[in-house]
């Protein structure tokens, strides 16, 4: 390391990625809470276009999956409970919460009541949810077909990485690791462009599990890559030039398609390449010396506050934002406030902080019941040594 440089810490718990996590939920419900609003001046049009790029925010959660996930598992490699800590430590963080708002939706409440005709249009096709196969469903309707449930096609892609990934980490060493997710990279890039190129739909693409594995596998190939001892320091040191390169990039190819307007299935594709590179970058800008900006307000107190509880947040809000629609809450607190772009506002607030006060208290109530037996899933637990091997807390949900 360069004389006068700050050493950064690469494993056990790293605040910065809590606050990368945190930006990433505040993204997706930006996106569902303004960016779907209907906009009738230049200044909502221009809130509701911004808001639109929260979608991004899920590509932002697969690269923090990708290196979290790797991490864990490359730390974890030598472990004699390999296989069985890490898929029971997912089991605890993910099926808890998840299948319980499926038995809650699908087989408590409809024998309270009856159901509203969107979630039972649900309820008629939720094999696809019990099996975290919706993706597939949603790219074979190439629209965001079941009804208030559209948002788990990310969970069922993250869920596909947990159930597949420990195999390949395991199975392959270091080095042929890397040129393994190099390789993906480029496929997944490839792949995205021939499905492109043949007339598949953008959205159908982008809810493909094999179309989307580039973006894990960038934060995996950076999670193997900061394990070496002569390259971990200078990728994290190298990160906001790098951040500046790609979102340049980034920046060129966006203009081209709002002036030109051609090419624009392939460029698109190209373009989300490019933003998983992107979020990579900005995923090690959050671990430099909290002396730098970036990595100060991803290290701070709110973000790391939303990272938290985003799994709850991801969940319940996407549950939320249909039922506003359903319920035209847009349009009557519009008419309530008499003002549209206030109304927006108020809209969206409600929206985040109803899906906030859910989520914690799912989280405090529920879900940390499940996360307190984790305990026994760690390396090292049923040894006498004093202390386990470094490990790589939490993983972002999606």
């Amino acid at each position: 390391m360069r004389k006068g440089l700050d050493q950064v810490r690469l494993t056990g718990h790293l605040p910065g990625l809590d606050g990368v996590r945190g930006l990433a939920i505040l993204m997706v419900m930006a996106v569902h809470f303004v960016g779907d609003a209907t906009a009738r001046t230049a200044a909502e049009r221009l809130v509701v276009k911004l808001a639109s790029y929260g979608v991004l925010g899920v590509d932002l959660f697969f690269v923090l999956s990708g290196f979290l996930i790797t991490g864990l598992l490359l730390d974890a490699k030598n472990s004699p409970h390999y296989f069985r800590d890490f898929y029971a430590r997912r089991t605890l963080r993910i099926f808890p919460l998840y299948y319980l708002v499926l038995a809650t939706l699908f087989i408590v409440l409809p024998r309270i009541g009856a159901l509203t005709p969107a979630l039972e249009e649900a309820r008629e096709r939720q094999v696809w949810l019990w099996t975290y196969t919706v993706n597939f469903y949603i790219a074979a309707k190439s629209s965001w077909a079941l009804t208030y449930f559209s948002h788990f096609w990310s969970l069922a892609i993250e869920e596909h990485f947990y159930l597949l990934w420990p195999l390949v980490v395991f199975g392959f060493r270091r080095e042929a690791l890397e040129r393994l997710c190099a390789f993906v990279i480029v496929g997944g890039a490839a792949l995205r462009l021939a499905l492109a190129a043949a007339g598949v739909s953008e959205l159908s693409i982008s809810v493909l599990t094999p179309c989307r594995v580039d973006a894990l596998c960038v934060g995996a190939l950076l999670a193997v890559l900061s394990r070496r001892a002569d390259r971990g320091q200078s990728l994290v040191r190298e990160s906001g030039r790098a951040a500046l390169y790609l979102g340049g990039l980034i920046v060129a190819i966006s203009t081209w398609c709002a002036l030109m307007k051609t090419g624009l299935p392939l460029l698109h594709q190209i373009r989300s390449s490019l933003y998983s590179l992107f979020f990579g970058a900005l995923s090690l800008l959050s671990l430099r010396s909290p002396r730098h900006l970036v990595a100060r307000v991803f290290q701070g107190r709110m973000l790391r506050f939303f990272g938290k509880y985003s799994y709850g947040l991801y969940v319940y809000h996407g549950l939320l934002t249909w039922y506003f629609l359903e319920r035209r809450m847009g349009d009557r607190i519009g008419a309530a406030l008499g003002h549209h772009s206030l109304a927006i506002a108020v809209t969206a607030a409600f929206g985040i902080g109803a899906s906030l006060v859910i989520a914690v208290l799912s989280y405090e109530m529920f879900e940390k019941r499940f996360l307190q037996l984790k305990r026994f899933f760690e390396a090292g637990h049923e040894l006498a040594a004093p202390a386990a091997a470094p490990r790589i807390a939490g993983v972002p949900e999606p």
